[in-house]
């Protein structure tokens, strides 16, 4: 029903001396993080709490379902190359990946490798893989960029800078 992980260590987009306790139910994960006795005094609680968040969860479920059949006619080439976003000159990688998760369509959802890859082929820009994953890599790093783990591998968005 449920499994948890627990990280001491550092996780992509959380502070150093953070402590990180996720929980995940199904399709639905919660994360607890601060200072290690006050997650850890939170975590004595967890069997009420995860009722309080079970039961939060099913009332997000949807209680009935529909299926939507939609007929589309086969897409071109040129109407693929138009959902990417249209960046300017860039001289590097980095810079290249920065102006793409900035665009509406970078902001909109978290993007995969492979959705990223494309956007940079759509504007003539091919960097090899291994090329993108290193820089994607040192974005997450320098907090540019955060990054997560989902069914479909790692998402990647711009990260949001801290309002002190």
């Amino acid at each position: 029903m449920w499994g948890w992980m627990l990280s001491g260590g550092m996780v992509e987009g959380v502070p150093r001396g953070s402590f990180v306790f996720r929980v995940r139910m199904g399709d639905y994960e919660v994360e607890i993080s601060g200072h290690r006795r006050e997650v850890l005094e939170t975590i004595k609680e967890l069997p009420s709490l995860m009722v309080d968040v079970y039961k939060a969860f099913e009332g997000s479920k949807p209680k009935t379902t529909a299926t939507l059949t939609v007929k589309t006619s086969p897409a071109k080439e040129e109407v693929a190359v138009e959902k990417y976003p249209r960046i300017l000159r860039v001289d590097s990688c980095d810079e290249a990946v920065l102006r793409i998760l900035e665009s509406d369509w970078g902001k909109w959802r978290p993007r995969t490798v492979g959705e990223l890859k494309k956007a940079l082929k759509a504007n003539k820009l091919g960097y090899p893989g291994r090329t993108l994953a290193g820089v994607l890599l040192g974005l997450v790093r320098k907090r540019k960029v955060r990054r997560w783990k989902t069914d479909a591998g790692c998402v990647y968005i711009l990260a949001e800078e801290d309002a002190a």
